[in-house]
C-alpha cells in the first residue's frame, strides 16, 4: 500500500512499505532538469547531481564511498529532463545510517572549486562517450527536432561551451531557486518503519526556500525537421519521430500498448519485417516516451549504410500497414499480457518500485497503484488503438534524423 504524507516543512514523502522483503530503496526527487536550464547554463542539473558526490562539510568523495560501502549501501543519482533523483538502496537495519548519508550530501555539499575543475573534465569526457555513440547521440538529436522552441528540446548534459561558464556562485544561485521544499519528493519502497523515515527527513530540509517561481512554458508549435550528421562511423543510426501525449493522458496506456505491438518486443511487427525478414537492421525498435505533459514516439533503426533507405522504406510500409489495417485482437491481447507481466516484474525490484512512485509524485502530484495501473492496461480497447494508430501513421508529420557516412535527402526519404 502507497501512503502519501506532508512533513511540516510541506515536503512530501511517497512510501510503499512491502514486508516481505529485507531492503530499502530511498530517493531524495527534485523536480529539477534540462527544462529548467537557459542556453548560458545548460547542463547545470547533471553537473550538480555530479558535485553533489564530490565532498559535504564533514565527508570527503572517497568516504562518502566508504560510508555508503559500510552499510553494504548502492547508492546512485541520475538526471532527466524533468527531474533529478538521488537515491541509496541499503538493507532495512540501516536505513537510518543511509538517510543521514544521503541528506548530508543534498543539504551540505561543499561545491569546492578544485573539486568543480575536476568533475567538468569528467564530463567533458561523457560528452565524447556519447557523441562516440551514435545511439546514444541519435536520440538527443531526435527530441531536439521535435521539441524544438520548448524547454524539453533542452540537453541534459550540456555543452563544454555551457558547463565552462558554470562557477560556484551559478550553481549555489540555481540551488537556491530550483530546490525548494514544494519541489521536493521523498520517496521510500521497502521494509521499513514509516514514522522513523518521517522522522528521519523531519526538520532537515528547512532552511530551503519553501517555494520555487512559476516559469512560463513558451508556446510549442510543432513542424517536422530533419537533420543529418555527416561522420565516419562503419553503420548508420536512423531516428523518426513524432509528438504524442504527457503521462497523465487518458491515451497513455493504449500508445504504450501500440509501441509494443510496433516495436517494443522480438515479435512486434518492425523487428519481425525489417530484422528478421529482411535483415536490414541487428537492432530496430520503436519507444514511446512521456514527460509530464507532451511526449513522442520514435523508430530507431541500425543499419548498413548501403540499406539505410530501404530501412526507411520499410518503416514507412508498416506505417501504412498500421494505417489502412489497424491492429488485430490477437495483437492486443498479447500486448497486454506483455505489458503486465513487464508491470510485475519491475515491482520485484525496490528500486524499481521506488523510481516509479517517485517520478510521478513528483511529474503528477500523484501515484497510481499497482491495481490502478492493470486495469489501465485491460481497459484498452482496440477502437483506442485506431486513434492512436490514426496519430503515429502519418508518415508526413514525422521528423527524422540519421548519423551516417554521407550526406542524404532524408527528408524525400521520409517523405517521399
Amino acid at each position: 500500500m502507497i501512503k502519501l504524507k506532508n512533513l511540516n516543512c510541506g515536503i512530501r514523502v511517497a512510501m510503499e512499505k512491502i514486508p516481505h522483503v529485507q531492503s530499502v530503496s530511498m530517493g531524495i526527487w527534485v523536480r529539477a532538469g534540462a527544462v529548467d536550464e537557459a542556453g548560458a547554463n545548460a547542463g547545470i542539473s547533471h553537473y550538480i547531481e555530479h558535485m553533489l558526490f564530490k565532498g559535504t562539510e564533514t565527508r570527503s568523495a572517497k568516504q562518502i564511498a566508504e560510508d555508503v560501502d559500510k552499510i553494504g549501501g548502492q547508492m546512485n543519482a541520475f538526471t532527466g529532463k524533468e527531474a533529478t533523483c538521488y537515491y541509496i538502496k541499503t538493507l532495512s537495519s540501516n536505513v537510518e545510517k543511509s538517510a543521514e548519508i544521503l541528506l548530508d550530501m543534498f543539504i551540505n555539499s561543499r561545491f569546492d572549486k578544485k573539486e568543480m575543475g575536476k568533475e567538468k573534465k569528467v564530463i567533458f569526457e561523457e560528452i565524447k562517450m556519447i557523441e562516440d555513440s551514435p545511439e546514444d547521440d541519435i536520440h538527443d538529436i531526435i527530441c531536439e527536432l521535435l521539441f524544438k522552441g520548448h524547454p524539453l528540446a533542452n540537453s541534459i548534459i550540456g555543452t563544454p561551451s555551457s558547463l565552462r561558464s558554470i562557477n560556484q556562485e551559478v550553481i549555489l544561485r540555481y540551488l537556491e531557486e530550483e530546490y525548494t521544499r514544494d519541489n521536493i519528493v521523498i520517496s521510500v519502497s521497502g521494509n521499513f518503519d514509516e514514522e522513523q523515515i518521517c522522522s528521519l527527513f523531519e526538520g532537515k530540509l528547512c532552511q530551503l526556500k519553501p517555494e520555487k517561481k512559476k516559469k512560463e512554458i513558451p508556446t510549442f508549435v510543432y513542424e517536422p525537421r530533419f537533420r543529418v550528421k555527416v561522420k565516419d562511423i562503419e553503420q548508420s543510426h536512423l531516428c523518426m519521430g513524432i509528438p504524442t501525449f504527457g503521462l497523465d493522458d487518458d491515451r497513455h496506456y493504449g500508445l504504450v500498448l501500440l509501441n509494443n505491438i510496433m516495436g517494443g518486443s522480438m515479435s512486434s511487427r518492425l523487428f519481425q519485417n525489417i530484422r528478421e525478414e529482411k535483415g536490414l537492421a541487428y537492432s530496430v525498435y520503436s519507444m514511446a516516451s512521456s514527460f509530464a505533459e507532451e511526449g513522442y514516439f520514435n523508430i530507431y533503426a541500425g543499419v548498413s549504410h548501403d540499406k539505410l533507405e530501404a530501412a526507411i522504406r520499410a518503416i514507412r510500409d508498416e506505417l501504412k500497414i498500421l494505417r489502412e489495417n489497424g491492429v488485430t485482437e490477437e495483437e492486443l491481447s498479447i500486448a497486454k499480457e506483455q505489458l503486465k507481466s513487464s508491470y510485475i516484474f519491475s515491482q520485484e525490484n525496490v528500486n524499481s518500485r521506488m523510481f516509479a512512485i517517485g517520478k510521478n509524485s513528483i511529474l503528477l502530484g500523484k501515484v497510481y497503484t499497482a491495481e490502478e495501473i492493470i486495469a489501465g492496461i485491460d481497459r484498452v480497447t482496440l477502437e483506442d488503438l485506431k486513434e492512436l494508430s490514426a496519430m503515429i501513421s502519418d508518415i508526413t508529420a514525422y521528423s527524422g534524423a540519421v548519423i551516417t557516412n554521407r550526406k542524404v535527402n532524408l527528408k524525400k526519404a521520409i517523405t517521399g
